[in-house]
């Protein structure tokens, strides 16, 4: 009899997630998945970009009591970076002191992050094992955004295991001001002149009021 075969899919299909897959009747899929493609570990352009391009994520560790803790992590697009084939880093900015999550690397290094692209309804989930580096000054450095005022404390680095996406079904879109901004400067600009088209004809187009964001 041989041995079952691993998949980068066991880090999350655990014996009982197989169990609850198989009696609501999923586990024929995603056992498909598994013996096609799985999860992947590498980072791939198209998972390159989606990070150059977040400026949010979210990532969970637990303590050795298995207690988890999700930690929110934001700043300019780009500051999650790629450092090699299969893993990440990101400056770790001064914060409220509690250091929950540096804790729970001491004694547990396995992390999740949860990335979210709301315009495009799109979202990736990471999971690896992460530690902070606080004495390589050089790579906390390269770290730190340009132009981005914020104390840095400690990089964050993380060995990715596994990652996948999601379907956009639930995912609400919503924009940014940078993306909001130019469309409404551009609908302004057009309601201007139609506004001086209507009184170039003779008729009263009324107030308008700017749309502050």
């Amino acid at each position: 009899m041989s041995e079952p075969k691993d998949y980068v899919t066991d880090i999350g299909f655990s014996p009982s997630v197989r169990a609850e897959q198989e009696a609501r009747g999923s586990r024929a899929h995603y056992q498909g998945v598994e013996e096609t493609m799985g999860w992947r570990r590498e980072i791939t352009s198209d998972l390159a970009s989606f990070i150059a391009n977040a400026d949010s994520f979210y990532m969970a560790s637990a303590n050795a009591a298995g207690q988890p803790y999700i930690q929110h992590r934001g700043g300019p697009k780009g500051f999650l970076r790629v450092l090699g084939p299969t893993e990440l880093g990101f400056a770790d900015y001064a914060g409220n002191r509690q250091y929950i999550t540096l804790g729970n690397l001491k004694d547990n290094p396995s992390v999740f992050l949860f990335l979210m692209d709301y315009p495009n309804r799109r979202r990736v989930k990471i999971r690896g094992r992460a530690r902070a580096e606080e004495r390589n000054n050089e790579l906390i450095r390269s770290l730190k955004p340009d132009g981005y005022r914020a104390a840095v404390e400690r990089a964050i680095l993380i060995e990715v295991e596994a990652w996948d996406t999601n379907c956009p079904q639930h995912i609400l879109p919503r924009y940014a001001p940078d993306v909001l901004e130019p469309a409404f400067g551009r609908l302004e600009t057009r309601i201007k002149a139609l506004e001086a088209q209507v009184r170039e004809l003779g008729g009263d187009p009324g107030p308008f009021e700017h749309v502050n964001l």
